[in-house]
């Protein structure tokens, strides 16, 4: 394939530069006017059909060749992060506290480099659906363009997604069957006693000790109510109570996060997490109550469409450069939500294993990351790839 490679790679710089501009102008969950007014405006220029305001701020261009029937969607995501940049870069962003910390400006520009190349040279019969999509970030944007009835006006037989991996060596593609990311849940644990002086402890009821027996208690969760051969986590991130080292205050608030790799050890996370708190309350006679957040759900890859994908990343870079059953990761992504309705699978492409600006080194969600450029080629040439392989003409049935 190195062919598409090349072709891909001669208009790299094309889309750097639009990367760049999207770098420099982030925008947070549902505020992605400018980005998606960009992503609709270019679509339009190549010839697809465009459907703006999905969900709030997502966009879906649909090409459509040939007879037939296959349907194929291909999500990016657009949105940024509350972040001030550190990255140094000449692109970097001129909004105070926001930032592309996560690369969705990359993935936004190897969709597009890959639509364009697509409505110009793309020898593919059926229907291709581009999604772009606001809010991966937490505000649960694949759920928002879903309940706008994504997946019943853009119907799709499979949907994939990609996302780059700091530490994988650039370029390299990482796919993983089954659970491939962590759900994620939050829990705000308000713990209400009986404030008093901190002299005479006997005559209060102390939340800060209960919160801390708490904290170690729930500590005990993975560690002894989870199979060992499970994944999860619970992290207590948070406890604010008091102010003064002589008084005891009234209340004490805990701010929990839960990841797991199963829907069956998630569940059982919530129950026991709930029981531990009522019973380390009580034991402290004082009163606790949780409020309790799901977040995105366990992100499970289907066995044929990952399958797929594998032999798309194969033929595109070599079995070097293909990692056919990666880790899963305890990070989380709202696209689970879109594979809970569709088959399909979500793809990493390294992003670099260097530490210098611009290598790809450093991790997502930090104020000095930023996209390897470096990847717009291969990225984008992954999804022509995928796409030219998925919408074949499909040959009538033969009758015996």
């Amino acid at each position: 394939m190195t062919y598409l490679l090349q072709a891909l790679q001669a208009r790299a710089g094309e889309f750097i530069s639009l990367r760049r501009d999207i770098h420099r102008h982030p925008e947070l969950a549902f505020q992605e006017h400018r980005t998606a007014a960009l992503v609709a405006d270019k679509l339009e220029d190549w010839g697809y059909a465009v459907e703006r305001g999905i969900g709030g701020t997502g966009v879906v261009g649909t090409l459509v060749r040939g007879h037939g029937t296959q349907r194929l969607g291909i999500r990016a995501d657009m949105d940024a992060l509350p972040i001030d940049e550190a990255s140094g870069a000449g692109w970097a962003s001129v909004h105070a506290g926001v930032m592309h910390a996560c690369g969705h400006d990359g993935h936004t520009a190897m969709l597009l480099a890959a639509a364009r190349h697509l409505a110009e040279h793309g020898a593919f019969d059926g229907t291709l659906h581009l999604i772009f999509q606001p809010a991966e970030e937490g505000g649960g944007g694949a759920l928002r363009m879903m309940a706008d009835g994504l997946f019943e006006r853009f119907p799709c037989d499979a949907v994939f997604a990609m996302h780059n991996m700091p530490g994988v060596e650039q370029g390299h593609f990482v796919l993983r069957e089954g659970a491939a990311m962590a759900s994620s849940d939050y829990a705000t644990i308000t713990i209400t006693g009986q404030g008093g002086h901190g002299a005479m402890p006997h005559r209060a009821a102390d939340p800060i000790v209960a919160a801390a027996s708490i904290v170690m208690a729930l500590q005990t969760i993975v560690s002894r109510n989870i199979d060992p051969l499970q994944a999860a986590v619970v992290t207590v991130g948070a406890l604010h109570s008091g102010k003064a080292n002589n008084v005891i205050p009234a209340s004490a608030t805990l701010e929990v996060s839960v990841r797991a790799l199963d829907r069956t050890v998630r569940a059982t996370i919530e129950r026991r997490v709930r029981a531990l708190v009522a019973a380390q309350a009580a034991s402290f006679d004082v009163q606790a109550q949780i409020d309790w957040r799901p977040g995105y759900a366990v992100l499970v890859n289907t066995p044929a469409e990952t399958a797929f994908a594998r032999a798309v990343a194969t033929e595109l870079v070599g079995t070097d450069r293909v990692t056919p059953q990666g880790p899963p990761l305890t990070g989380s992504e709202d696209f689970a939500f879109m594979l809970e309705r569709v088959p399909g699978s979500y793809v990493l492409i390294g992003n670099g294993t260097g530490g210098g600006p611009g290598e790809g080194g450093c991790m997502v969600h930090n104020p000095g990351y930023d996209f390897n450029d470096d990847n717009m080629a291969a990225g984008s040439a992954f999804w022509v790839l995928l796409a030219s392989r998925f919408l074949v003409t499909q040959e009538p049935a033969r009758h015996q």
